[in-house]
């Protein structure tokens, strides 16, 4: 395959893909074996028929659809990146007659990603975001540490706020056994709120060993409406009560959990880390405001097709998220009582915006010639490679010469937005509203 730029103008490219014989040859052959088992002919087992047999009995171009339909699958992509053709919809192709033992040529047109002209995107100016860290964000992460190492054990004092009930218990309404208020072996934390309102709060002062009946009352907005606001009574048996042992904030402490020999060098070494978030948020926010005034600063034409198809992989991401929290797309719109066009309405103009962003930062990047080395890929390769545990040229593989060229756009819109950054003009730093530190 060659492929040969002829023009490019008003946002169209025009563009020749050149076969040799032998690559249409070979296509025609892996047609061939693809399709054959369709084909009847009398003598021979489906699938058994040699080809000249078959395109003497349905014609010589029997195969050529699917052959040409394989070979411009395949190398129409690599002719996009070898002609840094960047498309945001279907091609038209002009193929010519396909004639056996014969190369070709294809001339296809798309219309292409705009080049735009971004202006007034140096010496933006920006109000100066900053964020400090107290010690009591420090202290809130040693002990967000701590209740990770805690424990419960087991324990022969009555049930108190904070500790664990492992418990029996059936319940029912009017005397009638309910679907799902059975369960045994139930660990239950007191004070979590994970039952019904005032199911918890009958246990404390209870100890193992004990039964007892405890009596609630459904929330009229319970889901389920047969025993929404229903009283309930549960019978309850109290299998073993445990409570909280938490780790001793010391030095012991540190060495468990990190590279370090005293609580004080664990306390420096967090408080760093707090600090390195609250720059690079501070950074996050400013960049956001900068791209935004350029946002605004810039009217340009943003093709509906590419709104379009950023809209549709919106809405996708959106089912998925919403699946992974066990419900479908329909349950979704019935529960909130959203229609599916006014969801689609409000995420469009994101969809826009989001597309007129990406344009202007690759107006940027094409005016100010920022490119990605490869030593930055390699050093972005090594990191995703690490973060999935897998060897890095075994990456590059899995994610072929396209995902391989997005990398390197991102690098190069990083660069962009790093230079509009470092070229804003800031005021003095806002100060951060009461209790808003770096989290």
């Amino acid at each position: 395959m060659k492929a040969s730029l002829i023009e490019k103008e008003a946002g169209v490219a025009k563009f020749e893909v050149a076969f040799e014989a032998e690559e249409f040859e070979n296509a025609l052959i892996e047609a061939y074996k693809k399709n054959k088992g369709s084909f009847k002919i009398d003598g021979f087992r489906p699938g058994k028929a040699p080809r000249k047999i078959i395109e003497q009995h349905y014609g010589e171009t029997v195969f050529d659809e699917d052959a040409l339909e394989e070979l411009l699958q395949t190398e129409y992509p690599k002719a996009l990146m070898e002609l840094e053709i960047e498309p945001i919809d279907r091609p038209q192709a002009d193929i010519p007659e396909l004639k056996h033992g014969e190369g070709f040529t294809v001339t296809f047109s798309v219309p292409m990603t705009p080049e735009v002209e971004v202006k007034d995107y140096e010496g933006v100016n920006v109000a100066a975001v900053s964020y400090t860290v107290a010690d009591d964000d420090v202290e809130q992460q040693l002990q967000g540490a701590v209740s990770r190492g805690a424990r419960f054990v087991v324990t022969d004092k009555a049930v108190e706020d904070g500790d664990m009930a492992n418990i029996d218990y059936a319940g029912s309404v009017d005397g009638t056994a309910f679907e799902g208020g059975t369960d045994q072996g139930y660990n239950l934390t007191i004070g979590s709120g994970t039952f019904i309102e005032g199911f918890e709060e009958q246990l404390i002062g209870k100890k193992a060993g004990e039964e007892m009946d405890v009596t609630v009352t459904f929330p009229e907005e319970y889901h389920s409406e047969e025993l929404s606001g229903k009283e309930a009574v549960f019978h309850v048996k109290i299998n073993e009560v445990k409570v909280e042992e938490r780790p001793e904030l010391n030095d012991e402490f540190a060495q468990d959990i990190s590279e370090f020999d005293t609580l004080d060098e664990l306390r420096a070494d967090i408080k760093r880390s707090l600090e390195e978030q609250a720059r690079d948020r501070a950074e996050g926010e400013m960049k956001d405001a900068i791209l935004e005034k350029i946002f605004e600063a810039n009217d340009i034409d943003v093709p509906e097709v590419m709104v379009e198809d950023t809209l549709q992989d919106m809405l996708k991401e959106f089912e998925r998220n919403v699946e992974s929290q066990g419900f479908k797309l329909k349950q979704f719109f019935e529960l909130t009582g959203q229609a599916p066009n006014e969801l689609r309405e409000r995420m469009k103009e994101d969809a826009y915006k989001r597309v007129k962003m990406r344009l202007l930062v690759g107006g940027i990047v094409r005016q100010e010639s920022f490119d990605a080395t490869d030593e930055e890929v390699e050093a972005e390769l090594s990191k995703m490679a690490e973060m999935y545990s897998m060897e890095a040229d075994k990456l590059r593989d899995v994610l072929g010469d396209f995902q391989l060229k997005l990398l390197r756009d991102d690098i190069k819109s990083k660069k962009a937005v790093d230079y509009i950054y470092e070229n804003a003009v800031t005021t003095e730093p806002e100060t951060p509203a009461a209790g808003d530190s770096a989290e």
